[in-house]
């Protein structure tokens, strides 16, 4: 009898889940490189938040998942991306906001990341914000296959082999930080973010220091015109936002 009434229970008064937020990787642009936890969790979430880089701007992001949230509610929301003209600690209080209303309905809330989520994320300043202002809700991150994992595999290049350091950083911001970066380091792999518009001086600052050849430029990953290879055999002065350097310094 107990058994009975448990399952009527159940079935007539059901335990509302309560809404969470999953922070959803997506590789670096290739749909067949997204994990198996990342499509799932996407089809269990009923609210779709992705980022873009302005009012009328595509995401990127939302390309690489199309087929599994067409049919879900898809809220954009504008990251700063690095531009000035965007207030950053504005962008990320309201849009912390949004999401937390869209999770106290009861609804299981996914924002896409692009990557993954521990490499550069900007989802981990909306994730700050939440965590601060909002400590009541449950988050989940699922990595996912990050651009430099996908540069070295696709331009076979060990990322770090034994005695070396690996160095993740953006690219900095003028020609004599570059230099002083790759004089002070030895047995290092140094896996350069973000070269996009610096490209043209980092170019002939390689060129200098008689490395150019030696580096692996990778641009647009997993998209339609990628390219992946010497970077001395890309011709172009110009790189898109998504491209990077691996550059192995000291002995092979």
């Amino acid at each position: 009898m107990k058994k009975i009434l448990i399952f009527i229970k159940k079935i007539f008064f059901p335990i509302k889940e309560k809404g969470s937020l999953t922070i959803i990787a997506v590789g670096p642009g290739d749909p067949s490189l997204l994990t198996i936890q990342a499509i799932n969790a996407l089809k269990k979430s009923k609210i779709i938040f992705y980022p873009i880089s302005g009012e009328d701007k595509n995401s990127f992001s939302a390309k690489i998942v199309n087929k599994y949230i067409k049919k879900k509610k898809q809220i954009p929301l504008i990251f700063p991306m690095g531009k000035k003209e965007y207030d950053s600690e504005f962008i990320w209080k309201s849009g912390a906001k949004i999401i937390v209303d869209y999770i106290n309905r009861n609804l299981q809330v996914a924002l896409l990341c692009l990557g993954d989520t521990s490499i550069c994320a900007s989802s981990f300043y909306l994730k700050k914000e939440i965590k601060k202002n909002y400590p009541q809700i449950k988050i989940i991150n699922i990595p996912g296959i990050s651009s430099l994992s996908l540069a070295a595999a696709l331009g076979d290049f060990q990322l770090i082999k034994k005695g070396e350091n690996l160095n993740i950083l953006e690219c900095p911001d003028d020609k004599v930080q570059f230099l002083n970066l790759i004089n002070k380091q030895s047995k290092t792999v140094l896996a350069i973010l973000k070269v996009g518009k610096r490209w043209e001086w980092v170019k002939y600052a390689l060129e200098e220091k008689k490395m150019l050849r030696k580096a692996i430029l990778a641009v647009n990953l997993g998209m339609e015109n990628q390219y992946i290879g010497d970077a001395s055999k890309y011709f172009s002065n110009e790189l898109p936002y998504f491209s990077l350097i691996l550059l192995r310094l000291g002995l092979e």
